[in-house]
């Protein structure tokens, strides 16, 4: 985070302007944000419980906003952690740190997975078992654990056999507490990628219980017993103060990185941007955006499972787009040029190894690369005009124009066009002109005027 961060300096006031006010304190029956801060209202007898909001996949930003609560909580002495969690899953390493800090904290942590229809998935249910208390909304799913490599591909057998044998040495402990039911299904949901619903989840016991809402989980954590490094401990929840505890900017901006259509957003922007600043030396805001998008971007497809290989296809859109413009004939380098950018693109985000949660949105990519070609085709079609245009500056604009004589003269003397004074000569064949005589301007040699009577 630290690498990007002077990078992310012009990006706060905007998150500061569009983020969604937060509460500060929530009383159990309704979640009610009240603008005074929990402190104000907790006393020392009553219990706080800290809820949390998982939303993506488990990536090092997610890790940083889960040892963050588990940080926060302690130094609140909360009574419970709740962190509602709905992730596809994530890369292993992020996930070893998560559960590492689950299983080191001294407040008891509480995994819901919830809404309905969200899910646990892959590392997700990991690290739902890991927890203190574990939970799901009615129609969450949780599994499908197996692992895979950092292209979303299955690793090959002994590698594949080595990772599911740590996974599950690592998982064993904390499951088997559970019973045997629960310790099978877990390892199914490695070895066989084995996913299942929530009820299927309680009735082997590899949950604790469901619950419809954050509220429904606090209520049945009263009096609910669990096991801490210190020992047993019993939850009194009925009259818990609730605080929110959401993701600050720079964890939000970070996980929005691993949207795999906001990267292909910042990415098309930056190299336009950066584009136009080369074509156009001097405009430093155009290069500014460019270098920040591109930077953020970069930074993206290293978290994402990405082909770099399709970065060849749309550079080279962009330098047909260009060579477009510099062509004798036109539009057809553009046509080739869109068709590049969708192409690169797809192949970027969306190849075969990708996994389906990081792909990017196909209608998006068309969509950018026609808009790209379309901004080409205007600057191409001004260009043009532009170029066969009549000349719009200098003495050749005063061919065709009207003035009139300021004196007789048949060799040279002066004519007044428009309101400046010229030296005149007749123009071939014609006569002498008289002073006032109206004349029409039909040539321009170096500061002269070439003139005929009208």
């Amino acid at each position: 985070m630290k690498r990007i961060s002077f990078l992310l300096v012009f990006l706060l006031g905007l998150f500061f302007l569009f983020r969604p006010a937060s509460a500060q304190t929530i009383q159990p029956g309704g979640f009610v944000p009240s603008k005074r801060h929990a402190a104000d209202v907790v006393s020392a007898a009553q219990p706080l419980i800290l809820v949390m909001n998982a939303n993506g996949t488990i990536e090092p930003a997610m890790q940083e906003y889960f040892e963050r609560g588990i940080h926060t909580a302690e130094g609140r002495n909360a009574e419970a952690l709740i962190i509602q969690l709905d992730t596809p899953g994530g890369d292993l390493q992020s996930m070893d740190n998560i559960i590492q800090d689950i299983r080191a904290s001294s407040v008891p942590v509480v995994i819901y997975v919830a809404p309905n229809s969200a899910m646990a998935g892959s590392a997700g249910a990991l690290i739902t078992i890991s927890a203190d208390v574990a939970a799901m909304a009615p129609e969450a799913a949780i599994g499908a654990s197996s692992p895979i490599d950092s292209s979303g591909q299955n690793l090959d057998s002994t590698l594949a056999t080595k990772q599911k044998e740590i996974m599950k040495a690592t998982i064993r402990p904390l499951v088997e507490r559970r019973g045997t039911d629960a310790t099978q299904l877990a390892q199914d949901m490695i070895d066989n990628a084995k996913a299942v619903s929530a009820s299927e989840a309680l009735q082997a016991h590899l949950i604790d219980f469901t619950a419809t809402d954050v509220n429904d989980v606090i209520k049945k954590l009263d009096g609910f017993t669990v096991t801490m490094p210190t020992g047993t401990l019993t939850l009194h929840t009925a009259n818990a103060a609730v605080e929110p505890l959401d993701m600050n900017v720079i964890e939000q901006l970070l996980l929005i990185l691993t949207d795999s259509n906001i990267v292909f957003i910042l990415l098309s922007i930056g190299a336009y941007a950066l584009l136009t600043e080369l074509s156009h030396p001097g405009t430093w805001v155009a290069g500014f955006i460019g270098v920040v998008c591109l930077s953020l971007a970069i930074y993206g497809m290293g978290l994402l499972s990405v082909n770099w290989f399709g970065l060849i296809f749309v550079a080279t859109a962009f330098v047909l787009f260009i060579l477009d413009i510099k062509a004798p004939t036109h539009g057809a380098l553009t046509a080739v040029g869109i068709a590049s950018f969708i192409f690169g693109a797809l192949m970027l985000f969306n190849s075969p190894s990708v996994p389906a949660f990081q792909r990017v949105s196909v209608p998006l990519v068309v969509a950018v690369g026609i808009l790209f070609g379309l901004i080409f085709a205007a600057i191409l079609t001004f260009a043009l005009r532009t170029l066969h245009s009549p000349l719009q500056s200098g003495v050749q604009t005063l061919i065709g124009k009207t003035g009139f004589a300021k004196n007789d003269f048949s060799a040279t003397g002066q004519v007044q066009v428009g309101s400046e004074l010229w030296s005149a000569e007749p123009a071939d064949g014609s006569s002498q002109i008289r002073q006032g005589e109206s004349v029409e301007v039909v040539d321009v040699k170096g500061l002269r005027l070439k003139v005929r009577k009208k």
